[in-house]
């Protein structure tokens, strides 16, 4: 089965998840550091206002934090989260789904070019996708999906025994108090 946007569908574009758990907040869109000026330069380009905030650290030294980035997120507009910032929500121009349209589709982040694809081998894909919620079978057209993955897996690899990952402080009211803001050693 290929995949194929649902029409009128937005969501992976909209929705935020928290991950690990609660205790991180809800994460961004996955940035590679090489992706980080070109996003705040399209952002200046569009005249947003956008959040980019650490994801994934490193360090050699088990204390003292992250001594190299090697990921960052994207926030979404919203107070919760949610939200791209390069998602028009505003015009009545749609995507040639029928969903809101990207403002930078073309010139996304690698993770936005990956989705729905979550895992490369075994092809995974997000249980959360309405496509793949629908269908519930791996889409046989999306090699450029997994090929975007593995550029990130492969971008992202690193020998440093230390992985901090990065707590946003961004959720729901009504977790507010369940979510920590800061860097985190993963164990």
């Amino acid at each position: 089965m290929n995949f194929e946007c649902i029409q009128d569908c937005s969501n992976c574009c909209i929705e935020r998840e928290y991950y690990p758990t609660i205790k991180f907040g809800k994460i961004g869109v996955l940035i590679l550091p090489e992706e980080k000026e070109k996003i705040e330069a399209y952002a200046k380009i569009h005249n947003l206002e956008v959040s980019i905030l650490p994801r994934i650290g490193i360090s050699h030294e088990k204390s003292g934090g992250p001594t190299k980035i090697i990921a960052y997120q994207l926030m979404g507009k919203d107070f919760n989260g949610n939200t791209c910032p390069f998602l028009d929500t505003e015009s009545s121009e749609r995507s040639p789904h029928g969903g809101y349209k990207c403002k930078i589709y073309q010139n996304r982040p690698l993770a936005c070019k990956a989705y729905p694809v979550i895992e490369s081998s075994p092809i995974t894909l997000d249980s959360k996708c309405k496509f793949c919620e629908k269908c519930g079978t791996t889409a046989t057209n999306v090699n450029q999906e997994v090929e975007s993955l593995v550029n990130i897996k492969n971008k992202m690899k690193t020998n440093a025994p230390f992985v901090w990952r990065y707590a946003t402080g961004i959720g729901d009211e009504h977790n507010k108090n369940k979510i920590a803001t800061g860097w985190f050693l993963e164990i």
